[in-house]
C-alpha cells in the first residue's frame, strides 16, 4: 500500500550525504564550475524532488483519510511544508541554474543560499524521522 520505511531512510541518507559533500565542494569558486560538482548538484536536486513527490503520492493520502484529527493535522503540516520547500527550491534553481548548468554570478551569495537550502531540507528530513515516521508507525502497521 505505502512506501517502505527502508526506502524513505535510504532516500534521506542519500540526500544528507550529497548535501554534506556539496557543502564542502561549493566553498571553492573554481570547484563550482567542475562538471562533476554540477552533476552532483543536479543529482541532489533530483533526489530531493523525488523524495517529496514520493511522500506526496504514497504517504499523505492515507494519513489524510485517518479519523484521528492529530494524524490529519500532522499530515497537513507536512504537506504544507513540502509545498513550501518545493516553492523555495524551484525559485532557488531558477536563479542559480540555466539550461542544465550552474549559473553562479555571485559566489558568496550562492554559497549562502545553498547552505540555507541544505539546512531547510535537512531540517525536513529530521522532522520526518522524529515526527512523521513514528506517527505513521503508531497508526498503521506497515
Amino acid at each position: 500500500m505505502m512506501i517502505k520505511f527502508e526506502e524513505l531512510n535510504q532516500q534521506n541518507d542519500k540526500i544528507t550525504q550529497l548535501s554534506n559533500v556539496l557543502e564542502r565542494l561549493i566553498q571553492d569558486r573554481l570547484t563550482c564550475d567542475n562538471p562533476v560538482v554540477t552533476d552532483l548538484f543536479f543529482q541532489y536536486s533530483d533526489e530531493v524532488k523525488q523524495h517529496l513527490d514520493r511522500q506526496d503520492k504514497q504517504i499523505f493520502a492515507g494519513l489524510l483519510a485517518s479519523k484521528d484529527p492529530s494524524v490529519t493535522k500532522t499530515a497537513k503540516l507536512f504537506i504544507s511544508g513540502s509545498a513550501e520547500i518545493k516553492r523555495i527550491f524551484d525559485r532557488y534553481l531558477r536563479h542559480w541554474c540555466k539550461k542544465g548548468q550552474m549559473n553562479i554570478d555571485d559566489h558568496d551569495k550562492f554559497v549562502t543560499q545553498t547552505e540555507e537550502m541544505f539546512a531547510i531540507v535537512l531540517k525536513r528530513i529530521q522532522d520526518e524521522v522524529e515526527h512523521l515516521y513514528p506517527m505513521i508507525r503508531r497508526v498503521q502497521s506497515w
